[in-house]
């Protein structure tokens, strides 16, 4: 799919933590953060690992995940431009609560926490884009909670679709995900999550290519999904 990357301007334009900051304190933070690339594959960070960096990401995109004592994973969100990630465990100086791993090769900053919490506590507006943040994690994983408890697998993975397609307006849209990640995000196994995709393609709602899925018909899939139309 198509990554949506930020407006021209400075490298944190687009970025709606720090969108209230004056121009000059703008440009000590860029000047504070550390550029970073991921390869495609590549762990960010694991769960309990200290907290020490806020990544703002610039391109790409990051799946975040916990895993279970017995090696199975569920993904929580997928991370995209110009979203930023880690934010929890640098405000209460803990390690991480999951995993982040690079689904696309990925270019972000990384801003330490001294840095981080210089700059909340000289600009207490940023504490109001931080909160907005963390009510937005807690709808998020309320929302996927009341998945798993009113909706039946093929529905979870017609409303994961619909999410990673985004806003996105194209007659075809191209999810950069295999299936087997796609059954980490649904909750569900690989074997399960398959058959659903098979008879969304059945239905000409998507196509698969290889380890992509093209999705032709994202109406049909939200109201597969139980979601309102737009």
């Amino acid at each position: 799919m198509e990554v949506r990357l930020p407006e021209p301007g400075d490298a944190l334009t687009g970025v709606e933590m720090f969108a209230g900051l004056e121009p000059e304190v703008r440009q000590r933070v860029i000047a504070a953060a550390v550029p970073r690339t991921y390869r495609k594959g590549q762990l960010l960070f694991v769960e309990n690992d200290p907290g020490e960096s806020l990544i703002v990401l610039r391109r790409g995109a990051v799946a975040v995940f916990r895993t279970a004592p017995t090696g199975e994973r569920a993904v929580l969100t997928v991370i995209r431009p110009p979203d930023v990630l880690g934010e929890v465990s640098l405000l209460d100086a803990s390690t991480r609560s999951a995993s982040a791993e690079a689904i696309e090769d990925c270019a972000a900053l990384a801003l330490s926490r001294p840095a981080f919490m210089e700059l909340v506590h000289s600009n207490p507006r940023i504490l109001d884009a931080v909160m907005r943040s963390l009510g937005g994690l807690i709808r998020r994983l309320t929302e996927q909670n009341a998945d798993h408890v009113f909706l039946d697998l093929p529905g979870r993975v017609a409303k994961t679709l619909v999410r990673l397609a985004g806003e996105s307006q194209a007659p075809m849209i191209t999810i950069e995900l295999n299936q087997s990640q796609l059954a980490e995000m649904a909750g569900g196994s690989r074997q399960s999550v398959n058959q659903a995709i098979g008879s969304f393609a059945s239905r000409g709602w998507l196509r698969t290519e290889g380890r992509r899925i093209v999705v032709t018909d994202v109406a049909a899939l939200r109201r597969r999904a139980g979601m309102n139309d737009r």
